[in-house]
């Protein structure tokens, strides 16, 4: 059975960040929903957080697909927490960007924000949430179609 097109592109994602990970020594997460513990970090996190309908034309649906990444990291006896965390998250900038029309699959990429949560509990963890905005486009009566 084909899947959706939302669904290839949340896959392309994790896919483009998996080598970025490894390299950082980061585990990635898609969807975690129990909290990533001490052993699991530093960590990249994905969530899709939601997706509306910008316009419809015709037979055609435009999408607005937001992906919340997250960069989460811990304290060592060498760097800070929010060092690590955000040399996590100019990664996934990179990685993202490098192509923005993800193949073919959208139309549009967009950073929409970052935000910083610092907390200081048994080590200072770090944690980096960025939000993008994927647009793309299906056929109003399939969303495997490209629009």
């Amino acid at each position: 059975m084909p899947i959706s097109l939302r669904e290839r592109l949340l896959q392309e994602i994790v896919t483009r960040l998996t080598p970025l990970a490894q390299a950082e020594g980061a585990q990635i997460k898609r969807s975690p929903t129990v909290p990533t513990g001490r052993e699991s970090s530093p960590a990249l996190l994905i969530f899709p957080e939601a997706e509306s309908i910008a316009q419809r034309a015709n037979d055609r649906i435009e999408r607005h697909l937001i992906v919340r990444v997250v960069a989460l990291a811990r304290e060592t006896e060498t760097e800070a927490a929010e060092s690590i965390a955000d040399r996590l998250q100019v990664a996934v900038h990179a990685a993202l960007f490098a192509d923005p029309g993800f193949g073919g699959l959208c139309l549009a990429l967009q950073e929409l924000d970052c935000d910083w949560d610092i907390e200081d509990a048994d080590a200072t963890a770090a944690a980096i949430p960025s939000r993008y905005q994927i647009t793309y486009r299906t056929l109003v009566h399939d969303l495997t179609a490209q629009g």
